[in-house]
Order: structure tokens, then C-alpha cells, then sequence
């Protein structure tokens, strides 16, 4: 690094030798940049060169490691005939070898510290394209969101949203009354794109503690900033994830950081690795989004620089905010690989020296296109340029260097032990469960009502001849003798027989008339 700048490489003259140095200016490094190229031609390296060449100058850094190849940046480099012989041919001189202040993050919690957020700070817009849901699933998400606001939920985890869509669920035709129509078909789909989310790891990322911004920003007692590598190894099995996670945390730097206009150097720069994954499938309203941060982000004192393979993986919108470009070779086999080869030249500032187009496809590995912003910022003329080798180590460190930089940093212990604090999740709960409780009683007292005869007695005041419940006692009846005088017996049958005839005699005037002479 020189006064104000980090030097890139030397610019290769008509004659092959290389002499003029390349740099970027420190004051212009918040206006954006891209390094773009094919596989294998050199893209980690200059990432890595240019993120020593922040730490160095005071500036941290955030970027994620795709293969593990970055994280040989926390480690002291080695000296090698081929970094000797470019760092001699490009006169970067001395070339002193240095390992750099490191700090290793892992969404999942296996490389590095985790990184959590919580569900409210991702946000309905990011959420809906983290599950890629249609637009009316994302009508009810934004309900959703509308509902914990109004009834103060708070949605830290996924456990608190899943519960919350069951409520919604629920109670469908009241809230759709005043908000629209959410039916249980959405919610479902939903639900499920949470469990699919879910078995992907998701849940680790979402919950508390949630990332502070300020430890991305640390800087050392002899001014160097910390490096801040996400290891996304396992996280581009899940490249959704990856790309929603990255554009989360630039949303975040763009509405917690101060207002610091054009600083002399930045106070973050956020390299966005695969940076095609952003934008792949992304709705208008997405990339709009990403178009905003970038242009605005800026007066953040913040630079993103976006590192893909092909600059046609970049919408134009967000291309021409970038004015820092480094262009590794392109093969243009196919029509399209063309066309990206045009495009990368057309965006360049001509150089009579040389066809930009033709150069892209003729670049060796470790040779790149650079063209950077200078006084006024305006966009240098392109030159063909061989990159600087790096001071720290090229390739992955082993596991037992993780893991001691891991317990040796400024962060450990601060993220690893998950809080599970009370949300919309408990909340909910208990209001269920008080609901069953009351719905228990009403059934209850009901049971009780139910169970008693339907049957009453009258009320004749004479409380010894009834029982508890309202029954009548049974009281012995006096014991009579079964023995009758002659007399009785003759009475008895008289009276049976009288009665019998008048009998016979009403039941025949019912159905016909009485005989006469009765």
C-alpha cells in the first residue's frame, strides 16, 4: 500500500515489460467495484490482494469464501519461485510476507462464530425471496408482519413465525375483513417452504443473538482492520440462502451506518463473491432493491464490490454504479460468452495500445484489465495489468488453524450460545393453551348440566319424604296378614264381578252401542 492507495500491479507496455504501477485510490474505493473472469484465471487472488491492501490501510472487511482458498489470508505467506518472480517482474518491492487480523463467521456454526438475524430484521421482501413464494403467499407474509406489529409479537426465530402463520390461520376471516384474503392453502405453502428452509439450516441463521455491525468493523491496536471471512463452503448447497443473507447484511450497513459523504478512505468495503446468485430468478422488486443500496450505500462510506465470472450475471442498473473494474480473461466459445466479451470491453475507457475485446481473451492467469477511478473520478484508461502477488498464505489454512484463530478472536463466546428469549412463539402458546383451558371448563360445566335428570318433583313441603337429588325415600310398608275372613272373600268377588260387567259394557259403548236391557 502506498500514501492514499493500494497498489494492484504493474501495466504491461507495447514492449511486454511492466513498469507502470496500477493503483486504487483509497477516496474512490466506496464508488463500487467488480472483478469478473472465467474459472481458474485469478479472481480469488486479486480478492485477496486487494482485501490485504484495506487491512492494511485501516479499512475492515467482509467477504465469503467459496472453496476455502481465502482463508490462507489469516496465515503468514510463503515464499514460492512463482510469487518471487511476479512480485519482481511487477517491482513490488520488498516483498515482505504477513499474516492479517482474521475473523472467521459461519452461518452454521461449524467454521467460525455464528451468525444469526432474526426474522423481523430480514423483513417480508426478503423472506419472500429467501422462499421463493408467489405473490399472493407474499401477501399473507406481509400480513403477517402487519399483524406482529400491531399486537407486538416479536418474530425472532422460525418457531415464532411458524406459530404466527398457524394464528393467522385460525383466524382467517377475521383478519382477512381487514387486510385481505388469506386462505389456508397459502398459509400451507408457506408452512411448507419454512420446513424446507428449515432442513437446509436455516435455522440457524435465524435467531438471537443477532449479528452487531460493529463487530464486522473492528480494527487492531496498530490500525489494521479485521478481516471478516464467512465461510459459504456449505452454504452454496443453498445458494437462495447465501445471496438472501449477503443482501440482508448490506441492508443492515445501509440503515444502521451514519451518513459520512466521501470519506477518505471507506469504512467498510463488502466484496460479494458469486455475485450472479443475487440475481438469478430475482423479481423486479428485488433487483431494485439491490440497484437502490448500491447507489445509496455509498454516502454509507461503504464499498461493494461484486466478484462473478461473467459481467452479464450484473443488471446494467447495478453495472454502471461500479467504477472500479478488474477483468480477469473470458473464453467466448459460445454466442453468449461473446457477448460478454463485448460487454466487458465496451465498459472499459479505450486504450490505443491495444483491442480491449480481443486482449480479454489472450489474458494469462494472474493478468487482468484494470481500470480505476482518478482524481475527479474519473475512470483511468484500461490497461493490461499484472496483479501484485499476495503477503499472505495462497490457499486454505488446516483445521487446527481455524480453530486456535477461532478461540483467539475478539468475538469468542459472544455468539455461540443461542438465546431463546420470550417471542411470539411463548406468546401464542400460552394464549392457546388458556383458550383450551376455558373451552375444558365450559365443556365441563355442560357435562354436569347434562348429567342431571331432566325430570323435577314437585315441591309438596314435606322434606322428609325425599332425599338428596330430589328421590323419594323408601319406607317399609307395615306388614299385613295374607289370612281373610269368609265374609271379606265373599265381597271381594262380588265386587270383581260388578266391575267386570260394567267393564265389558263401556268398552262395547266405545265401539258400538249398548245392548239393551243392561
Amino acid at each position: 500500500m502506498t500514501d492514499g492507495a493500494i497498489f494492484l500491479g504493474a501495466s504491461r507496455k507495447p514492449d511486454d515489460t511492466y513498469q507502470r504501477p496500477e493503483q486504487l485510490l483509497l477516496k474512490y474505493a466506496n464508488r463500487h467495484g467488480l472483478i469478473t473472469g472465467a474459472t481458474g484465471t485469478g479472481k480469488t487472488v486479486s480478492l485477496q490482494v486487494l482485501a490485504e491492501g484495506f487491512s492494511n490501510a485501516g479499512v475492515p472487511v467482509f467477504c465469503a469464501d467459496i472453496k476455502g482458498d481465502l482463508s490462507g489470508i489469516a496465515m503468514i505467506g510463503e515464499a514460492k519461485d512463482f510469487l518471487t518472480k511476479r512480485a519482481e517482474a511487477v517491482k513490488f518491492e520488498p516483498y515482505e510476507f504477513q499474516e492479517f487480523p482474521v475473523i472467521f463467521w459461519d452461518l452454521f456454526g461449524e467454521q467460525g462464530h455464528p451468525i444469526r438475524a432474526t426474522v423481523s430484521e430480514m423483513g417480508p421482501l426478503l423472506l419472500s425471496r429467501l422462499m421463493n413464494l408467489t405473490e399472493a403467499q407474499e401477501g399473507v407474509i406481509n400480513i403477517a408482519f402487519r399483524i406482529a406489529d400491531e399486537e407486538g409479537l416479536l418474530l425472532l426465530d422460525m418457531k415464532d413465525l411458524q406459530a404466527l402463520l398457524a394464528n393467522l390461520a385460525e383466524r382467517a376471516d377475521e383478519i382477512s375483513a381487514r387486510y385481505g384474503n388469506i386462505t389456508k392453502a397459502s398459509v400451507g405453502a408457506i408452512q411448507r417452504s419454512l420446513l424446507i428452509l428449515e432442513q437446509q439450516g436455516a435455522g440457524h441463521f435465524f435467531g438471537e443473538p443477532a449479528l452487531r455491525i460493529s463487530d464486522l468493523m473492528r480494527t487492531t491496536r496498530d490500525g489494521r482492520g479485521a478481516v471478516n471471512v464467512l465461510a459459504a463452503d456449505k452454504l452454496m448447497m443453498n445458494p437462495r440462502l447465501y445471496a438472501t443473507f449477503l443482501l440482508w447484511l448490506m441492508s443492515e450497513l445501509f440503515e444502521e451506518l451514519p451518513e459520512v459523504g466521501d470519506p477518505d478512505k471507506p469504512k467498510l468495503v463488502f466484496f460479494f463473491d458469486e455475485a450472479h446468485l443475487l440475481f438469478d430468478g430475482a423479481p423486479k422488486a428485488l433487483v431494485d432493491r439491490v440497484e437502490q443500496v448500491v447507489r445509496l450505500i455509498r454516502s454509507k462510506g461503504v464499498g461493494v464490490y461484486f466478484v462473478t465470472q461473467n459481467p452479464l450475471d450484473i443488471p446494467e442498473t447495478v453495472l454502471a454504479q461500479l467504477g472500479n473494474r478488474v477483468q480477469h480473461a473470458l473464453r467466448a466459445y459460445t454466442p453468449r460468452e461473446q457477448k460478454a466479451v463485448r460487454t466487458a470491453a465496451d465498459t472499459f475507457r479505450p486504450n490505443p495500445d491495444f483491442d480491449c475485446a480481443t486482449a480479454i481473451t489472450q489474458l494469462g492467469v494472474g493478468e487482468a484489465l484494470v481500470s480505476t477511478l482518478e482524481e475527479k473520478g474519473i475512470p483511468s484508461m484500461v490497461q493490461r495489468t499484472l496483479m501484485r502477488p499476495p503477503a499472505s498464505r495462497v490457499g486454505p489454512i488446516t483445521p487446527e488453524e481455524r480453530r486456535k484463530i477461532i478461540q483467539e478472536s475478539p468475538v469468542a463466546g459472544q455468539y455461540d450460545q443461542i438465546i431463546d428469549r420470550e417471542s411470539a412463539f411463548e406468546i401464542l402458546k400460552r394464549s392457546a393453551e388458556r383458550a383450551h383451558s376455558a373451552e375444558s371448563d365450559a365443556a365441563a360445566r355442560e357435562g354436569e348440566q347434562s348429567g342431571r335428570s331432566r325430570w323435577s318433583l314437585p315441591d309438596f313441603g314435606d322434606a322428609d319424604r325425599y332425599g338428596d337429588g330430589g328421590k323419594p325415600r323408601r319406607t317399609p310398608a307395615p306388614r299385613s296378614s295374607n289370612r281373610q275372613t269368609v265374609t271379606e272373600a265373599a265381597i271381594k268377588s262380588v265386587v270383581r264381578s260388578a266391575g267386570s260387567s260394567l267393564g265389558r259394557a263401556l268398552v262395547r259403548g266405545i265401539l258400538g252401542s249398548l245392548k239393551k236391557g243392561f
